[in-house]
């Protein structure tokens, strides 16, 4: 029978995919547009909010600029977007910003491009889910009072979708994207309705209230406030390059169908940017960034609803069914937003894990076909945010968008070199013209996110942007060293051009001793089946007792292999036993040394704390030494026959019953006693055990 982990992982993941599976998971661009756009679309539920708090700092009458900022938005929007869709036309291989900027640039750049990133998909996630805590508490005080554990119980809850597989996945996630879209979208279409067709006067519940500015602002100082707020606004572009990134997991024609979600990812995030912020003037709405000490005077007990709250409630009034739709699938909306991120990142892990700037086991894919590892890496370092920040969007907002601006910029300088080394060698006039509009295209792209990224680094780097920095660094020099290990070690491992493998002169064996049991038996057995030129058993005197009695026995059934026992005045085991092999071995360099160490295999996790202890640490210190194999001799306990899916294949294919074998009877070479005694080795008092 399956262990009880196997059942509940099939209970939560479902049943593993064949490897053949992989292309019935590609997905269409229906399901596409929610699975690597929920995140850039649901960024319009709080990058509205980010543009009003921000000018509440300069009082109520800032709010003028509020439109200005969103059209400023939408330009960089649209630009990245354009800028976008050539790149996955110039690469489809699903390496994105990555691959541009690797190939384009060099390594390097590659390296830091994907290091921001990295960043950026785990603040999605933190973000994200933050954001859905805030929406949802607004209309549920329970969820307001124990945000932080709900949100992180949104990332498990999402964590275990995604490792169910990539199609499953966006099914799952697909209802409810498009649910946010028709949601949003109908309330606005219905507050525009009444405003312009009705004649209603609509006013949001903030509208009536009384605030008063925190600083006073003019001159420059108004001007790095319009250009923080702009930054903070800018976190509407947030997921944008996961499309770039997940070109591969589209259905052919991949790239087309990559660029056509582009585009329709664009439009929408920018009409409900526009429309939020068009109504939440018209209705006179008020969101400030710290209600405590700038709202003068309004009702008591009044508790700050986000913008999109505020605007259904305007605009269907409040207790109506349809605002807790809106704040319900607001919130939903946010949650899944993290989708993207739990898509992008595992793909990027894997690339770079294939290039050996990871561990490979990002690249390897799970029971369902997901890139496991690094679904549960994004998880964690999420989780570790949400609990460090409180669920706070206002602080983890300033350490976002950072580093999609870095991958923004870079990527367009890396697309600008792509058709600048194209056009040396183009010389049909219809395509050199397709890439000099490209290449413009991408130009312009790249001045503007760099100026962006300019102001970001500017408004926001002692508010939090520097953690983010300094994330990046450290993620930058580790992938590094990483890629250095690699590269060392696979110098080692290559064999020389010319010459052959010298073999050793001879073998030593040595079998490991406790007390004469079946394991043993069978150690003994197999090591005299590989027939080494010397064969010893070697046992360590921690004590008198026992050490005689396993003599006398091991006379007593006449053993057809010397015994060697190795004092130990202080009761240490480790120690003494290195100390003989490395006496074995000094006596020809040439020579290797085979340690044969007898094992049980346990069926139980917690029988493993009551076995095996010393050989773990044996294996462990013979390992590190030169010219020494080791060897493990299992021997099975009763507990095992039912421990595994592998035990149960076994026995249903009727394969061949394991147990001890016998070994042949033989005689000692003339003149070698059945026991030997050697000096004992000096150790220090560390102590150990005979387990």
């Amino acid at each position: 029978m399956a262990s009880p982990t196997s059942l509940l992982k099939r209970l939560l993941l479902g049943r593993p995919f064949r490897s053949d599976r992989l292309q019935h998971t590609l997905l269409p661009k229906r399901i596409a547009l929610p699975v690597f756009a929920s995140d850039a679309l649901s960024s319009v539920a709080y990058a509205p909010d980010e543009i009003l708090l921000t000018l509440s700092i300069a009082g109520a009458s800032a709010y003028v600029f509020s439109p200005w900022i969103a059209l400023a938005v939408v330009v960089v929007m649209l630009t990245v977007v354009a800028s976008y869709r050539q790149n996955v036309h110039a690469y489809p291989s699903g390496g994105g910003d990555y691959e541009v900027a690797t190939v384009n640039l060099g390594p390097k750049f590659g390296i830091g491009v994907a290091s921001a990133l990295l960043v950026d998909y785990v603040l999605t996630v933190a973000v994200s889910v933050s954001s859905g805590v805030a929406n949802l508490g607004s209309v549920l005080p329970f969820v307001a009072t124990h945000k932080v554990m709900i949100a992180v119980a949104a990332v498990v809850l999402l964590t275990a979708v995604n490792l169910r597989g990539l199609r499953e996945s966006g099914t799952a996630f697909a209802i409810p994207t498009y649910g946010f879209v028709i949601v949003i979208g109908g309330m606005l279409l219905t507050g525009l309705v009444r405003v312009f067709v009705l004649g209603d006067e609509l006013r949001a519940p903030s509208a009536d209230l009384v605030i008063q500015p925190e600083h006073s602002v003019t001159g420059f100082a108004l001007v790095f406030l319009l250009l923080r707020t702009f930054s903070s606004g800018a976190a509407a572009l947030t997921g944008v390059e996961a499309i770039s990134n997940g070109v591969p997991a589209f259905k052919a024609p991949k790239s087309r169908n990559a660029a056509t979600t582009l585009l329709l990812l664009g439009t929408i995030a920018v009409s409900l940017l526009v429309g939020i912020i068009a109504l939440a003037r018209l209705t006179h709405l008020q969101f400030v960034e710290d209600p405590d000490l700038q709202i003068v005077s309004g009702p008591d007990g009044y508790v700050q609803k986000t913008v999109t709250t505020q605007l259904g409630e305007a605009v269907f009034g409040s207790g109506s069914i349809l605002l807790y739709v809106v704040a319900g699938m607001t919130a939903l909306i946010l949650f899944l937003a993290a989708n993207t991120a739990f898509n992008g990142f595992p793909v990027l892990g894997s690339i770079l894990a294939q290039d050996r700037f990871l561990p490979r086991q990002f690249h390897t894919r799970g029971d369902r076909l997901a890139f496991s590892n690094g679904i549960l890496f994004l998880a964690a370092f999420a989780i570790v945010l949400i609990v460090g920040f409180q669920a706070e969007v206002t602080r983890l907002i300033q350490l976002y968008i950072v580093g999609v601006f870095v991958s923004f910029t870079v990527s367009q300088a890396g697309m600008i070199r792509h058709w600048n080394r194209h056009l040396k060698v183009e010389r049909d006039p219809e395509a050199r013209r397709r890439m000099h509009r490209s290449r413009a295209i991408n130009a312009f792209g790249m001045g503007l996110t760099g100026t962006v990224l300019v102001i970001v680094l500017i408004t926001k780097f002692l508010l939090g942007a520097w953690i983010a920095i300094a994330a990046m660094a450290v993620i930058y020099l580790v992938m590094l060293a990483i890629r250095r290990h690699y590269d060392r070690v696979a110098e080692e491992l290559t064999p020389p051009d010319q010459g052959r493998a010298v073999l050793p002169a001879r073998n030593h064996a040595i079998v490991l001793v406790s007390k004469l049991h079946q394991p043993t038996l069978r150690a003994i057995a197999y090591a005299r089946a590989t027939r080494p030129d010397t064969l010893t058993a070697v046992t360590v005197n921690v004590d008198e007792k026992d050490t005689r009695d396993l003599q006398e026995e091991w006379e007593r059934r006449e053993l057809p292999v010397p015994l060697t026992v190795v004092d130990s005045p202080y009761r240490e085991i480790t120690r003494p036993i290195l100390d003989f092999v490395a006496n074995t071995r000094r006596e020809s360099p040439r020579d290797v040394v085979t340690v044969f160490i007898p094992e049980y295999v346990v069926g139980h996790w917690w029988e493993n704390f009551l076995h095996n202890q010393s050989a773990l640490r044996l294996k462990t210190r013979l390992l590190f030494e030169p010219g020494v194999m080791v060897t493990s001799v299992p021997w099975q306990l009763a507990s095992t026959a039912n421990k595994d899916l592998d035990r149960l294949d076994a026995t249903l294919s009727r394969g061949p019953a394991r147990g001890p074998r016998v070994a042949p009877r033989s005689t000692l070479p003339p003149g070698v006693p059945p026991v030997v005694s050697v000096p004992p080795a000096e150790s220090a008092p560390t102590g150990g055990d005979r387990g």
